[in-house]
């Protein structure tokens, strides 16, 4: 089985391919560790857009993102769906396979949506099983997103953090963190978002997003058509203060602004990278000074 952290970790940072950037990607070749794409936008597609990601795949790293796997669904695993998902993560030699810790549907229909979990053991038996199956299918292992939720569960008998920590040790699979998800659905919930980074097992994380979203007030919606807002930002510092380098990626999906606008709001999370992992080092270092 492929390692998640074996192949991933050292991709650096990246974007959100989207097909309006393709060509100002394949004309310029743009300064990028690596790109992601949405897995349903390309494992049925034979046309200009998947001729167009081969080339790209050719000269980067592309990583998959999922958003139909429905890992949490009570509908029987899509076997179709995942031999079609394992043909492209061959084709584009994905280093990473992610999606979300979600239901999409019941009953055979898709409600398109990412839909909560209820934090149980019987939840997650359910979620570890399925993981197992399905990394046993593809031959790699997964790496799954906690998303951005807006309602809970009264029946749940853990927090989020906890049930991610321990469905990660038990199906042994990655984590997606996605920074801006864990501050967006700890304002909707009234919980410490900080409390919950720390609760991570930051050695199963292979991968962070980032992204923009909505503020209504009264709740938050992860709109990804935004700059990242500063207290994501605070969130991220804290991320790699305990991750040290995570391949970061920037989603961008709704009121894209041109390409060099996105690489230059990447920029911003190199230099915090940079900055947060060298104060760790000087940390360390002294910390070991002391102690000899």
């Amino acid at each position: 089985m492929t390692g998640a952290h074996a192949d991933g970790r050292s991709l650096g940072f990246g974007v959100g391919l989207r097909s309006q950037h393709m060509d100002h990607v394949l004309r310029h070749s743009p300064p990028m560790g690596f790109f992601e794409v949405i897995s349903e936008n390309f494992m049925d597609s034979a046309g200009r857009r998947r001729r167009a990601l081969a080339e790209i795949a050719e000269r980067y790293p592309v990583v998959l993102h999922g958003i139909s796997l429905s890992i949490g669904g009570t509908d029987p695993l899509d076997f179709d769906y995942l031999a079609r998902l394992r043909d492209l993560a061959d084709a584009v030699r994905a280093p990473l396979v992610s999606d979300h810790v979600c239901w999409t549907g019941v009953l055979g229909r898709n409600t398109h949506d990412l839909l909560p979990l209820p934090f149980t053991e019987e939840a997650l038996a359910h979620v570890v099983e399925r993981i197992r199956v399905v990394q046993d299918f593809l031959g790699r292992r997964l790496v799954l997103e906690n998303p951005s939720t807006y309602a809970g569960f009264t029946a749940s008998t853990m927090t989020e953090q906890e049930f991610l920590s321990r469905m990660a040790d038990k199906a042994d699979c990655g984590l997606l963190l996605d920074v801006n998800n864990v501050y967006v659905s700890a304002v909707n919930h009234d919980v410490d978002p900080v409390e919950y980074l720390r609760a991570l097992p930051f050695d199963r994380v292979a991968q962070i997003h980032l992204a923009g979203h909505t503020d209504h007030g009264t709740h938050i919606i992860d709109s990804h058509d935004a700059p990242v807002a500063d207290p994501v930002w605070d969130l991220y510092r804290l991320a790699i203060e305990s991750a040290g380098h995570v391949p970061t990626l920037l989603e961008w999906d709704d009121k894209l602004p041109a390409f060099p606008a996105l690489a230059a709001e990447l920029d911003k999370a190199r230099r915090i990278a940079a900055r947060t992992v060298t104060a760790r080092a000087v940390t360390a270092r002294a910390g070991g000074s002391r102690d000899g």
